[in-house]
């Protein structure tokens, strides 16, 4: 999960740029760049928050009224701020390149551009694999000056060397800005514009709500397999160069977008709405049987917390802010290592007693992932004088790997994947576990959008939305990742399904 964003204006560009990173900081805080390009192209990148890498003094020097920006965390390569986005190729014409998502075919790809000395690769980033294919692509047509036809032609055979996802944009040095989406469309890609004095501007973004935010008007979602070019001259061009089947990753809408996001015309908070509803409706059943009574229901700060009050109002049970976050600290689901995940997490919550004593409280999450955050927040609610805490989750059980870009490539690493539904609830000490149904997420999800037929819900179901995963990619990714050591990878009972 990373957060892009690319902009072909009439003024300079790196203002909107880093406004726009500000508004992606939630994709990523590992770190982050912006490149734009005046007839020669200027960079800045490194590690750390959007406010951290960028100073007045680079802001002065990034001219141009063409440029593109990253915020990234890793989920392949390393931490090395070598791997920071955007890349860069001087041949042909001199490209630089942003890719939200992860190729599944990244060793193949990399034997591909580095045989015969072709080309040198100076990271282990797929990202930077990426580029030089396109680069290889473009190169082969050979000619001094590009047509949108040609750029087109190009990344047709772009779309048939990649594999997994990825939403991506590239400036062509004296052309303009490029951007196209996997055949899927697993990452998110919004297209926008803005009128002013002197002309159009266009923006390109993982969210809309960078476009809301810069004051642009949204044109719509760029489609599975589409590519957009726009020139020089600030002409649009776009076409459907591959089709396939629309499979958007279904996590955006659970954590990883933020709620006043649209995302493929599905309102990402409407959808956490319908989640919050959907899963109230399994815990009147549940508490029905067993005679349990809820007291209160508290959110846990943020993604969660509009499932929570429509769960509440379902239940006909008061909602109250019993958990109050640090604004201060990160989204610890993305922050490397298992070691500070857990550091942070005792500085990320606090809670309000008066909320809380003697009372049998319904936490709600949007998911659980490894259980740390969930167990230590169960026994913070029980030291704040808590009779009873029961634990909610917005997603069903999180099982198998992701390997489309979100940092949940080994199996070991999910508390719920070799444990029942009770089992986790005893493992992270609550008193009763409630689960999200997968059908009800997809309806949930499905209904802002009916045409979406598919989502990817590979991390939930073991359903695969490309048909290259094998359990040797699995493992491998594993492995790439420190999450396995040899043979004990995998237990007999895994099993992929592909759709």
């Amino acid at each position: 999960m990373c957060g892009i964003i690319g902009i072909s204006g009439n003024s300079p560009a790196v203002q909107d740029l880093y406004d726009g990173l500000v508004v992606l900081q939630h994709r990523g805080q590992d770190s982050a760049g912006i490149m734009t390009y005046d007839g020669r192209f200027s960079l800045k990148k490194g590690n750390g928050y959007v406010r951290d890498v960028f100073k007045p003094k680079h802001m002065a020097r990034l001219k141009g009224t063409l440029g593109i920006g990253h915020v990234r965390y890793p989920t392949a390569g390393c931490y090395d701020e070598a791997e920071a986005q955007p890349f860069y190729v001087n041949s042909p014409f001199g490209i630089a390149l942003v890719h939200n998502g992860n190729l599944t075919n990244y060793t193949e790809l990399k034997e591909q551009v580095t045989k015969g000395n072709s080309r040198y690769l100076n990271t282990d980033s797929d990202s930077e694999v990426l580029l030089n294919v396109v680069a290889d692509e473009i190169g082969r047509i050979r000619s001094k000056k590009l047509n949108a036809v040609q750029i087109f032609r190009a990344l047709n055979h772009v779309f048939k060397r990649l594999k997994g996802s990825y939403s991506v944009m590239c400036i062509i040095a004296g052309h303009g800005l490029v951007a196209f989406r996997d055949p899927h469309g697993i990452r998110p890609l919004i297209l926008g514009k803005r009128s002013t004095s002197t002309g159009v501007d266009y923006i390109i973004a993982s969210e809309s709500v960078a476009l809301d935010t810069l004051g642009y008007e949204i044109i719509r979602d760029i489609n599975p397999g589409e590519a957009v070019y726009i020139d020089s001259n600030k002409e649009l061009f776009t076409k459907q160069v591959v089709r396939t089947t629309w499979a958007p990753c279904i996590f955006e809408y659970v954590y990883l977008a933020r709620p006043d996001s649209v995302i493929d015309k599905i309102s990402v908070y409407k959808s956490r709405l319908r989640m919050g509803k959907f899963l109230a409706q399994r815990i009147k059943k549940a508490i029905k049987a067993t005679g349990e009574k809820i007291d209160v229901v508290v959110p846990v700060p943020d993604t969660a917390r509009s499932s929570a009050f429509e769960l509440a109002a379902e239940l006909g049970v008061p909602c109250r802010e019993g958990l109050i976050k640090n604004r201060y600290i990160g989204r610890t689901f993305i922050m490397p290592g298992q070691g500070m995940r857990k550091r942070s997490i005792k500085y990320k919550l606090n809670p309000i007693p008066l909320e809380i004593q003697d009372k049998n409280v319904l936490l709600v999450d949007d998911s659980i992932v490894r259980g740390n955050t969930s167990r230590k927040i169960i026994e913070m609610v029980r030291e704040a004088g808590a009779k009873k805490v029961f634990f909610a989750s917005c997603c069903p059980p999180l099982r198998n790997p992701c390997v489309y870009g979100v940092d949940m490539p080994s199996r070991k690493d999910f508390i719920a994947h070799n444990l029942s539904i009770e089992e986790v609830g005893k493992a992270i000490g609550a008193d009763a576990m409630f689960y999200q149904n997968l059908k009800d997420l997809e309806t949930a999800v499905k209904k802002g959008n009916p045409k979406i037929k598919n989502f990817c819900t590979a991390c939930l179901s073991g359903k695969y939305p490309t048909p290259d995963i094998t359990e040797e990619v699995l493992t491998r990714a594993e492995i790439t990742r420190g999450g396995i050591e040899g043979e004990d990878a995998t237990s007999q009972d895994d099993q992929l399904v592909l759709l």
